[in-house]
């Protein structure tokens, strides 16, 4: 799955077109490698977005198409949180 659609799809950024653009700013990277929009996520890789206000790190636990607002959180578990 596309890495900005798995942002999405979990819902840690409201939208696609956000996400891609996250990613063509260089503020994403997985495994230490900063990627554009149609990098290639897959389960166990480590995320991190890097905002104003601070950094987010998570680890990928699953890829599905879609899911339910409620489930959105069991795709990752969250590495760091710094503010």
């Amino acid at each position: 799955m596309r890495i900005d659609k798995f942002l999405k799809v979990s819902r840690i950024l409201k939208r696609r077109t956000v996400a891609a653009d996250a990613c063509s700013a260089g503020k994403v990277s997985v495994n230490g490698k900063d990627v554009k929009p149609s990098y290639s996520l897959k389960a166990g890789d480590v995320v991190e977005i890097r905002f104003n206000a601070g950094v987010l790190k998570f680890r990928v636990l699953n890829l599905k198409e879609t899911v339910k607002k409620e489930e959105a959180s069991s795709l990752y578990e969250i590495i760091a949180d710094e503010q």
